[in-house]
């Protein structure tokens, strides 16, 4: 931790700002999420359908606005993006306390969702454009906070669940009133590099949609976000299997964000000294695939249930090697993939650039959601336990192939201008 300390000090207070922001944002947003399904069925005594209504829109609202809120930074600045996410955030939370018919929670899931399309964007490029070029190791520390705050949140919202989902919903609202003052006060402004002309979003837009390294590069990643989120589905439904428990699930989220938190800035150190930026994703990506491998090996063991604790904790190992090699992965690849999109946007359009690649992620786990719930349920089906892992290690591979094929190819270092035949300034204002 002394060598994470080190490089957060090392850093502005601008960027400093935005670690703090991205831990508290994180909190508020998981002392609340992991338990509203919950209270809408339990307290609320809503349908099932009406719960997956209300999770849904909210999703969509942040996934598939992301391109505009990102653009909006591009356009207005990154603090009036920031600010008025959190805004957003305390409007939605406030009214997710309060409101118990269907109408009602569809607009504070709007308002919610529609608040993380603003600011998310934005924090990556304002994180961006103030590190320069300190942009992997910035984005290192950036995802210890991130992970932090997804270790904290949970707890957080547990203790005070014991009083009642409202008073979860008023202190996040709450954190996040406090988070947009001290914000609007401390942070100072940032624009993006202004371009030689004015153009209309939808001129940038087609830059964007005719950078073809980038967009190649988009699809090329859209299965480690496909492997990253069996952490909330594959390896919880594996958990569940082996143990015949929910408590256990709690391990594996202790365990990927304990790891990020201690080793990220070491990991991303270790790897920037021995690869280049296409090389590092390659070989986190490799990793990534090689992670389900334990638990494709270990498929036909029979569960557990009932059994004593070094049963139970026997039958857990594939999955906690299994989660462990997928942190690790993640923890190589995040940060020079995120360096990688700045390179790509030429930092004028860093914010739009960040907004396209994140909807791109969304429908791609959107749909490798259900692919893999589909595989799940075959696997049952059919008696091919080993099934699911074996295509996400396939998934893994290929994702692999594809963005070693395109560092090769030298679709990596092509820059914007080159791609959409208008280069642009790149002076800082």
């Amino acid at each position: 931790m002394t060598g994470t300390l080190a490089q957060i000090r090392s850093f502005n207070r601008p960027v400093q700002l935005l670690l703090v922001n991205q831990l508290t944002i994180n909190i508020g947003f998981y002392m609340l999420m992991p338990y509203l399904a919950g209270y809408l069925t339990g307290d609320l005594a809503m349908a099932a359908w009406a719960v997956g209504l209300i999770l849904g829109v909210r999703n969509l609202s942040q996934q598939g606005m992301f391109l505009l809120g990102g653009t909006l930074a591009d356009r207005y600045g990154y603090k009036p993006l920031i600010l008025t996410g959190l805004g957003l955030r305390v409007a939605g939370f406030g009214l997710l306390g309060i409101a118990t018919n269907l109408p009602a929670l569809i607009v504070a899931s709007v308002l919610t969702g529609l608040a993380g399309a603003l600011f998310n964007p934005a924090v990556r490029a304002y994180l961006a454009a103030e590190s320069g070029e300190r942009k992997t190791e910035a984005f290192a520390v950036f995802n210890v906070f991130y992970q932090a705050g997804i270790l904290a949140g949970p707890l957080i919202g547990l203790a005070l669940l014991t009083a009642s989902f409202r008073w979860v919903c008023t202190v996040a609202a709450l954190l996040f009133l406090l988070l947009l003052i001290a914000q609007a006060r401390a942070l100072p402004a940032r624009h993006a590099p202004a371009g030689p002309d004015d153009r209309s979003p939808t001129a940038d837009w087609r830059q964007v949609l005719r950078h073809r390294g980038f967009l190649l590069f988009s699809a090329a990643m859209i299965g480690s976000y496909v492997l990253n989120f069996q952490v909330y589905l594959g390896l919880p439904i594996e958990v569940r299997r082996v143990t015949g428990s929910e408590t256990p699930v709690a391990i594996l989220f202790a365990v990927s964000g304990l790891l990020t938190v201690a080793g990220q800035v070491r990991v991303t150190a270790w790897a920037k000294h021995r690869w280049s930026p296409p090389q590092a994703i390659v070989r986190g990506l490799a990793l990534m695939a090689v992670a389900f491998l334990p638990l494709a090996a270990t498929a036909a063991i029979s569960p557990a249930t009932g059994a004593g604790p070094w049963r139970t904790a026997l039958a857990l190992t594939p999955v906690l090697m299994s989660t462990v090699l997928l942190t690790v992965a993640t923890m190589i690849v995040y940060p020079f993939e995120m360096a990688t999109i700045v390179e790509f946007a030429g930092q004028r359009l860093v914010g739009t650039y960040y907004g396209l690649y994140n909807t791109l992620a969304g429908v791609g786990i959107a749909a490798g959601n259900l692919l893999t719930g589909a595989a799940l349920d075959t696997a049952v089906t059919l008696g091919w336990p080993a099934l699911p892992w074996l295509l996400l290690t396939v998934t893994g591979v290929l994702g692999t192939a594809a963005v070693g094929y395109l560092s090769r190819a030298g679709h990596l270092t092509t820059t914007p201008g080159a791609a959409a035949g208008d280069r642009r300034s790149t002076a800082k204002t």
